[in-house]
């Protein structure tokens, strides 16, 4: 497979790229049968709709700059797709690395991941794809090599949000971890409310994840709120329209029998949106609550 493809490519001399456009003009013009077609494509947070417009919303949603798309036109008409997004931040290429976790880890990048012929990972503040149609062992080799090309130009190494770090470890689904800002996104993976309820927008931090506890499943949403004002109205607003029904606690038991809860602490909020059972829900969010006030 391509990752064990990988050391057949050697750079000659060290170079780093610390922009797009630095990168843009490391990149290689061919590997071996492989080279690049004579124009790349830049996009930005407008005109990515023209180039995927199902997925452009997701890019922008996490503060997309600017993308550059390279094609790479191998042996019996193959062709292989390089996408570079520039996130502007590290925190943001982290998020929308994951968007989408399907598929098998590999060593790429900071995270890395590949499904069915599409191989992606994070680094410092760029999201990397590669994709192709054709799936034959030249293009899977192109690949491996050519992401591992990309990744050795990107100098700094990037940070996972803070807020990732405040999550509670135990009984974490590590797979599920989720960065997002956009209430879009957020109903992507857990369907709350066809209105922000939340108030999340660009200036909000969330993490969603799953855990595994008591022999109960839960879904923990962590939210970082600008200030303590906008935290109280969004908390106000979640138990209003989420959990009307809500016990002192701030635990109420929801239409299909789940759990589900909430509290609030300074700039933070802690809801577990389901849980199986009510005890590991009131729990969990105690020490959702109790990690941010150490931190």
């Amino acid at each position: 497979m391509f990752l064990t493809m990988g050391s057949l490519f050697m750079m000659t001399e060290k170079a780093f790229a610390d922009s797009l456009d630095e990168l843009r003009s490391l990149l290689p013009v061919s590997i071996g049968e492989w080279k690049a077609e004579e124009k790349d494509q830049i996009y930005d947070s407008r005109t990515i709709f023209d180039y995927i417009d199902g997925a452009g919303e997701v890019y922008r949603a996490y503060h997309m700059r600017r993308c550059l798309s390279r094609r790479y036109a191998g042996p019996k008409g193959g062709v292989l797709i390089l996408d570079i997004f520039d996130m502007g931040s590290s925190e943001d290429a982290y998020g929308v690395f994951t968007h989408d976790r399907e598929g098998n880890p590999v060593a790429l990048g900071q995270e890395g991941l590949y499904n069915a012929g599409w191989l992606r990972f994070w680094k410092g503040r760029f999201f990397i794809s590669l994709s192709d149609e054709t799936r034959t062992d030249s293009s899977e080799e192109m690949k491996g090599i050519l992401a591992r090309k990309v990744s050795e130009l990107i100098r700094e190494p990037g940070r996972q949000p803070v807020l990732i770090s405040r999550l509670p470890f135990q009984g974490l689904q590590t797979g599920s971890l989720r960065y997002l800002h956009d209430p879009v996104i957020l109903n992507t993976h857990f369907y709350l409310s066809d209105e922000n309820i939340l108030h999340l927008d660009s200036g909000t931090e969330a993490a969603l994840a799953t855990y595994e506890r008591m022999g109960a499943g839960l879904t923990l949403l962590l939210v970082q709120y600008p200030d303590e004002e906008k935290a109280v109205l969004a908390h106000g607003s979640l138990m209003k329209h989420y959990l009307p029904n809500a016990d002192r606690e701030g635990i109420a038991r929801l239409e299909d029998g789940k759990w589900a809860g909430s509290g609030r602490r300074g700039r933070f909020l802690a809801a577990v949106l389901e849980s199986s059972d009510r005890e590991p829900a009131v729990r969990l969010i105690a020490e959702g609550l109790e990690s941010v006030e150490k931190q």
